[in-house]
Order: structure tokens, then sequence, then C-alpha cells
């Protein structure tokens, strides 16, 4: 997906985790992911560019699907799809 069909995706659970170092984000969405409905898109924000690649390694491992990510001013936007 482009950064702007990202964008425009509707959110079902926004998890804030900037400020915050590795593995503080993941575990911050791996604790929020309840919240966000089968189906669902999950927007996790961070700072931490080690994010990128731990939420990718995480999502191959619970099969959700790995929408993409758009880096914004200062953090990141990280996307999935919840699928089960």
């Amino acid at each position: 997906m482009t950064a702007d069909e990202l964008r425009a995706l509707n959110v079902d659970k926004l998890v804030d985790a900037r400020g915050t170092a590795c593995p503080g984000p993941l575990l911050d969405a791996r604790r929020g992911i309840g919240e966000c409905p089968i189906g669902g898109v999950m927007e996790i924000q961070s700072s931490s560019s080690d994010t990128l690649v731990s939420v990718q390694r995480w999502c191959k491992k619970m099969k959700f699907d790995y929408l993409g990510d758009v880096e914004n001013d200062g953090f990141w936007s990280i996307y999935l799809r919840r699928t089960k």
C-alpha cells in the first residue's frame, strides 16, 4: 500500500508508543491487539526504527497482515490487520 492509502485507513486501535524504547512498542501492541476487532486495523506509532522489524516478525508469527509503514516527522506509523 502507498503512504496515502495507509493514512486513509480506518484505524480500529491506535497504540501510541512514541518515546518508548524497544521492546516497549511491541509490548504495547501485544497488549492492545485484544482491543482491535478481528479484521480490524491497528496503527502503532513508534519513534524507534527497531519497531519496524519487530512488528513485521510478530505479524508473521501471529499470521496478521502487515500492511506497511509511513515515516512521519520523528516517528513511524506501522499498520497491521488482525486476522484472528
